[in-house]
Formats: C-alpha cells, sequence, structure tokens
C-alpha cells in the first residue's frame, strides 16, 4: 500500500496529511485538493486579512445586515449553539478581549480594568443576529468582532476529510499543529491511528473516522511579576484561563472537539459530567 504525505502552511500553523492507498497519484491528486480547500477557507475565514468574508463581517455589521456565504451563515449558527451548551465559555466574538489583551499581532500585555470592562461589553453570541431568510448576520452593538481562531482549523480539517472522502481516499489523518487531528479509517496492518499526548496531558489515544482537539495555555503568552498570561481566554470575564494546563477532547467532529476543548479548558475538570451529557460521544481530559 502507498503512503502518500502532504503539508502547507496558512492559519499560522502547519498541516500535515498522511494518505494510504493503491494509486499514488489519485492520493497525491485528492491530497492537493484537500489542502487547497484549508488554503481557501483560511482566506474565508481570517481575522486579520483585509480581503476575507469575516473581515468584512466585523467591518460592516454593526452598520447593517451582510449577506454572507451559505456555509459560512451555517457556521456561525454551529458557533452560537456551541457557545450555548458551553455557558458561554466557548465564544468566537473574543476579538475585542484578544485585542485588550495585545495578542493581534502583538506578543500580549496586561490591561486595565477599564480595558476588560469595554471589551467585556463587546463580547458575547447574544450581540450577533442571524437573519435566515437573506442569510445575513447583524451586530446589534458597535465593536464586535468574530474570532474564529478557536473553531476555524478544526472547521477547514472538516472540510478537507469531505474533499478526501468525496475522492475516495479511505485512509488518512490530517492535523493541523498537532492540536487538532481528525482521521478516516486506520493506518495498514493497525486498527486506530495512535496519538500520543505531550505533557501536563499523558497517555495516547485512538482514533478511527473520529477527532480529537488539545488546548493549552501554554504558547502565546507573557509574563508580568511571575505569573503567566496565556492567550487562551475566558469570555465569562475576560481573563486568561488560570487553573488547568490543558485538556483534550475526542469525538466525532474536529471543529465541535476544538470548541469543546476551549470550553474544558476555562471550565476545568468539573464540567466533564456535563459535557458528556451534553455532547453523546465526546470525551475529554484535564491536566491541571
Amino acid at each position: 500500500m502507498n503512503c502518500v504525505q502532504l503539508s502547507t502552511h496558512t492559519m499560522a500553523t502547519r498541516f500535515e496529511l498522511v494518505l494510504y492507498g493503491n494509486n499514488r497519484s489519485r492520493l497525491r491528486a485528492a491530497g492537493e485538493e484537500a489542502l487547497g480547500e484549508i488554503e481557501r477557507l483560511a482566506a474565508q475565514l481570517s481575522f486579520y486579512a483585509p480581503d476575507s468574508e469575516i473581515h468584512h463581517l466585523n467591518t460592516h455589521a454593526a452598520i447593517t445586515p451582510v449577506r454572507v456565504n451559505p456555509r459560512l451563515f451555517s457556521l456561525l449558527k454551529s458557533c452560537a449553539e456551541l457557545t450555548k451548551k458551553t455557558d458561554g465559555t466557548f465564544d468566537v466574538t473574543i476579538g475585542p478581549l484578544m485585542r485588550a489583551w495585545r495578542f493581534v499581532n502583538e506578543k500580549g500585555a496586561l490591561p486595565t480594568e477599564e480595558e476588560i470592562a469595554q471589551a467585556l461589553s463587546q463580547t458575547g453570541m447574544k450581540h450577533v443576529l442571524f437573519d435566515e431568510e437573506t442569510c445575513s448576520v447583524q451586530f446589534d452593538h458597535p465593536g464586535i468582532e468574530i474570532e474564529l481562531g478557536g473553531y476555524g482549523k478544526g472547521y477547514a480539517i472538516e472540510r478537507a476529510l469531505e474533499s478526501l472522502r468525496e475522492n475516495g481516499v479511505t485512509n488518512a489523518l490530517l492535523h493541523g499543529g498537532t492540536s487538532s487531528i481528525a482521521t478516516i479509517g486506520s493506518p495498514p496492518n493497525d486498527a486506530h491511528w495512535k496519538i500520543a499526548l505531550h505533557p501536563p496531558l499523558a497517555g495516547t489515544m485512538n482514533l478511527k473516522n473520529d477527532a480529537m482537539s488539545v488546548s493549552a495555555v501554554h504558547g502565546k503568552s507573557f509574563i508580568v511579576d511571575g505569573r503567566v498570561y496565556g492567550h487562551v481566554l475566558n469570555p465569562k470575564n475576560g481573563w486568561p484561563v488560570n487553573g488547568a494546563q490543558a485538556a483534550v477532547v475526542q469525538g466525532i467532529s474536529a471543529s465541535v472537539c476544538e470548541a469543546l476543548s476551549t470550553a474544558l479548558l476555562v471550565k476545568g475538570a468539573d464540567w466533564l459530567p456535563q459535557l458528556a451529557e451534553y455532547f453523546p460521544g465526546y470525551v475529554g481530559l484535564v491536566a491541571s
């Protein structure tokens, strides 16, 4: 059986794809098409690119309803539903808080209480209004900004796997920065794709036709008076997560796993029973 490995760098991370099959040229063509879909979505969903659909929405939706692509409309509706089910701990309107903490094109800095309060007043999916008939989105408050960093990577991986399946691929693994992973089938001579977890998480996760996501406080961060302030923010109080160090969620949807691993990192291990209740088929693990 042939093995083809491909990669691309977008969404500020490296996506790597491993495919197994009998026809190398078909595998490569399918893989290139799948990675092309990720690159296209990166351009559409970027918070930073001035020509992206998300940037256009953030610029105009507080002024007038903005018609969006039906897939993007559905994506944002899904995010709104996930916000409700996670009690607001996953929220893609995190943009103002990211700016307050200087995590947008900067290395991070401690904001004032007034800056946090102002950003919190501009945060919340309750400010995002949906019109099903016109497929349009509007913000009911100035300053609202959608930032899909905690969802878009998993969504792009899902769409790439859809492309692979449509092209007949039956065995593949795709990851974005090793923190978001999704699979089709299993590798040769093995029942599962075995994914080792890095400290502070421990153990191995077995994937087959499902996905996983890891969220952690390390990564982009800064230190003030010996305290580390990470880029994963709690939309409820406006502060970086302080408690759990990392969380992982496994389940069928890569995008849902991304949202839930973020929520689990914010809420901590006490939320694990609710995660299992509200999201059947998804399992999580937290490292404190």
